[in-house]
């Protein structure tokens, strides 16, 4: 499934090619045939992502919402475009260019009120400007759930996909199965950083790249790395090969339904710096406590009651 920075290449990808001008929008699957009409001639005003959603906005309030999911393809050419194939979901069309739509989870027509509820179910994103990790971070910090987990959760934090998840903790040296609530707010807010810097070159390059400098092909003498994937990785889908920093072999497991991939290495299990129960404790007494009183040795026995007559 794509992860965010591709979700939000094609927002810049849409508006770049048809934003601001009168659009052909045709349905030759036939699926989303009736929306299709209703927009067909109108203008493309925007193009908005958040996490793995697409939002292009036409007329004041009509959203077409687009959720690629597993089997999801965008092709963008140029005009004149060919006869489209009766696979195209949606195809936007203007006097330079066209761009198809194969196999989307989701393209239906939404209004503002259905586009902002969907952003409220959907947890912050480092490629938006409106993100604030402390929001992910109160859950985060609250849940028993691994950090592996918990960062693929789109209610959590919104784009990250297991490239990202893989290589982000990888690259903080956190073991993956380390519980949320374990996770110190430094370190959130170094991961935070992390995706939104490497997201953020991802969106530039259109591929993931997360290695550093010194950690290159051509740093290290090393031959690059093949993979349909692409881009280079420190662990993703790098199971059982030798790490690049400690050379240790890297491991794979299934973690909720997905592949989790670390270096056992470089992200070793630690205690917790601190426990939930320490973190809520009120603080000690600067006064001394006065002691109670004292309690007599001994004492006397009740009278027994004399039997009744």
């Amino acid at each position: 499934m794509p992860e965010g920075h591709t979700i939000h290449r094609l927002a810049k990808d849409y508006a770049a090619r048809f934003a601001g001008g009168a659009v052909t929008v045709r349905s030759p699957q036939g699926k989303f045939a009736d929306a299709a009409a209703l927009l067909d001639g109108a203008e493309l005003r925007t193009a908005d992502a958040h996490g793995k959603h697409l939002f292009l906005g036409f007329r004041e309030s009509d959203w077409v919402h687009i959720h690629l999911g597993l089997f999801g393809k965008v092709t963008f050419g140029d005009a004149p475009a060919p006869p489209p194939t009766d696979t195209v979901r949606l195809r936007l069309a203007n006097a330079t260019s066209y761009v198809d739509l194969r196999g989307p989870t989701t393209c239906a027509l939404v209004t503002d009120e259905e586009k902002a509820a969907l952003h409220g179910r959907l947890g912050p994103d480092p490629l938006r400007d409106d993100a604030d990790p402390a929001v992910a971070y109160r859950r985060v910090s609250r849940s028993r759930t691994t950090v592996a987990a918990l960062l693929m959760d789109q209610k959590i934090i919104a784009g990250v996909g297991n490239v990202y998840r893989a290589e982000v903790l990888f690259r903080h040296g956190i073991d993956p199965y380390r519980p949320g609530r374990d996770i110190t707010p430094a370190e959130w807010d170094a991961i935070w950083a992390d995706l939104v810097a490497l997201m953020r070159e991802g969106v530039r390059n259109n591929r993931i790249d997360t290695v550093r400098p010194e950690h290159t092909p051509e740093a290290m003498g090393r031959s690059p790395r093949v993979d349909d994937h692409g881009g280079e990785v420190y662990v993703y889908r790098r199971a059982n090969l030798p790490c690049h920093i400690c050379g240790g072999e890297i491991r794979t497991a299934d973690l909720a339904a997905r592949n989790l991939f670390w270096c056992p290495g470089c992200q070793k299990p630690r205690p917790p710096v601190r426990t939930r129960a320490a973190a809520t404790a009120p603080p000690p007494s600067r006064t001394r406590a006065t002691p109670p009183p004292a309690r007599p040795a001994s004492a006397p026995a009740p009278a027994r009651r004399p039997p009744a007559p």
